[in-house]
């Protein structure tokens, strides 16, 4: 009372501001110590990788190379090359058709293709990404639905447990690069095309994780848990509902975050051979033309798309859990 009567009050709400803002300190510091390191090591290891070419461009605008004979340097590995050429290591960071170019020249790709351009102009990275956004939302619904019906057969009747998931277990040792042409081809000869066959590939990846994360979910009710439903005679389905649907939630979102990821994947191998639009098709074409800045920016991008996925399941999580009662695993 007294404490508030003479305004002590908000020093208890300014120690609460000042522990946070001096956590969030202690987090700052080590997140950007850590991506410093990271692009340190980033553009140092452009040197070796980019001094080839460099030089030989450098040669053919009348830059004195050591060794003058481009077969020489060919044979020569980078690191003496870059010691024979110190004054070419300022221009390996802005090699136009680089083997790994530096993080600047990416920055400035992204800002280009995504700042600078009309989000439905086919040359800017939103386009595509969009294109790829949506094959991979519709196969990451199928692929949930898919796998939380799978799940519960699997849980409620032993000859689903003994078929089907040996089945979904074999079905992932299938390189995903082999079976999204045949995909892709099958589908195109009975008229699907576009969308759909990109959907289900990403369908085929998604579902696995959340089938094995629901099996062990609606498993994880113990034995008595089960009896105490059983004395109250309650049906399978109630024990569902009641009981295993809600003990298996934490196991579904953190599989549902494996299954976005994953479908995403799908879908750009499911772009590769199809070509036109789409992340895949972008990456696809900067392989052709080694276009190799388009090409990371592109799977910076994807990265981005992966990142917003599970961040936005984060959050369904987060929300879901606290109005259960659960605190987020």
């Amino acid at each position: 009372m007294a404490d508030a009567a003479l305004g002590h009050a908000p020093r208890a709400g300014g120690a609460g501001t000042g522990l946070l803002r001096r956590a969030l300190a202690g987090t700052t510091l080590p997140v950007l110590t850590v991506i410093a390191a990271i692009l340190a090591l980033w553009y140092a290891a452009c040197i070796p990788m980019n001094i080839h070419g460099t030089v030989n461009m450098a040669r053919a605008h009348g830059f004195e190379a050591v060794p003058a004979s481009r077969g020489e340097r060919r044979n020569m590995g980078a690191f003496e090359l870059v010691a024979l050429n110190p004054a070419a290591i300022p221009h390996v960071w802005s090699a136009e058709k680089p083997r790994l170019p530096a993080p600047h020249q990416v920055g400035a790709e992204i800002w280009r293709t995504v700042a600078l351009t009309a989000p439905n102009d086919p040359r800017g990275l939103i386009y595509h990404a969009w294109v790829t956004l949506s094959a991979t939302a519709l196969g990451f619904l199928i692929g949930m639905g898919l796998g939380i019906l799978l799940a519960i057969g699997i849980v409620h009747n032993r000859a689903m447990d003994l078929s089907v998931m040996p089945w979904a277990i074999a079905s992932q040792t299938i390189p995903i690069l082999a079976i999204a042409p045949m995909v892709i081809v099958v589908l195109a000869s009975v008229g699907l095309t576009g969308l759909l066959p990109k959907a289900l590939i990403a369908a085929y990846l998604s579902f696995f994780p959340v089938v094995v994360g629901m099996v062990k979910g609606l498993r994880s009710p113990d034995a008595m848990q089960l009896d105490l439903l059983r004395t109250y005679s309650a049906s399978p389905m109630q024990v569902l509902l009641r009981l295993r649907l809600p003990a298996s939630m934490p196991y579904l979102f953190t599989s549902l975050k494996i299954g976005a990821a994953a479908s995403l994947v799908g879908t750009i191998v499911g772009e590769l051979p199809t070509g036109g639009a789409g992340l895949g098709a972008r990456l696809l074409a900067g392989s052709y033309f080694g276009q190799t800045i388009q090409i990371w920016s592109a799977l910076f991008v994807a990265a981005f798309l992966a990142a917003l996925l599970v961040g936005a399941i984060g959050a369904v999580q987060g929300a879901t859990l606290r109005r259960m009662g659960m605190a987020a695993r």
